[in-house]
């Protein structure tokens, strides 16, 4: 009896070092490019505790407009960075769906900004990695595109016609 028992615990301890190496514990998206940075530059991300409360609640009070937060902040990045090959790690690690929409790179090479997007049904993820001098802050969020254009449109500023607005004050002399 105590052979049958075996048998099975054998059976998966012999499965689980096949699934990792045929790519169960290859990592892709947020978690894959933090992971790529951390090793490639021999540095430690900080995650923000309790994000995924923090985005639950996000999620809540925007009625869906902001969902899916991941946060990792690098400080003391020390590194020199090549742009070709900061790029290259990040669409690998993403993934082909998402599109980059910003690269930015000055000229000293301290600062890198890339923007990428990837529609998610209704919502739009958002990736943004961003290295400014000694810092990088990896951001990844879920957006409704339709809430976000509402919420951005109470802060529009309207323009005033001036000829109409001198007319006025001379009709009130």
């Amino acid at each position: 009896m105590k052979r049958l028992v075996l048998i099975p615990i054998c059976f998966l301890a012999l499965a689980v070092p096949v699934v990792v190496l045929a790519g169960g514990g290859a990592q892709g998206g947020f978690d894959g490019v933090v992971s790529s940075i951390e090793s490639r530059y021999h540095v430690h991300a900080q995650r923000i505790p309790f994000l995924g409360l923090i985005s639950f609640i996000s999620h809540k009070a925007t009625s869906g407009g902001v969902s899916g937060m991941h946060v990792a902040e690098i400080d003391d990045f020390h590194a020199d960075v090549d742009g070709e090959e900061l790029n290259k790690m990040v669409e690998e690690k993403l993934g082909a769906e998402w599109e980059r929409v910003i690269r930015e790179t000055s000229h000293s090479g301290n600062s890198q900004t890339l923007i990428y997007m990837h529609p998610e049904g209704p919502q739009m993820g958002l990736f943004v990695l961003d290295l400014d001098g000694h810092e990088m802050d990896v951001v990844q969020v879920s957006v409704d595109p339709n809430h976000l254009n509402e919420s951005i449109g109470k802060y529009e500023h309207h323009q005033v016609d001036s000829s109409k607005e001198a007319r006025r004050d001379d009709e009130s002399d």
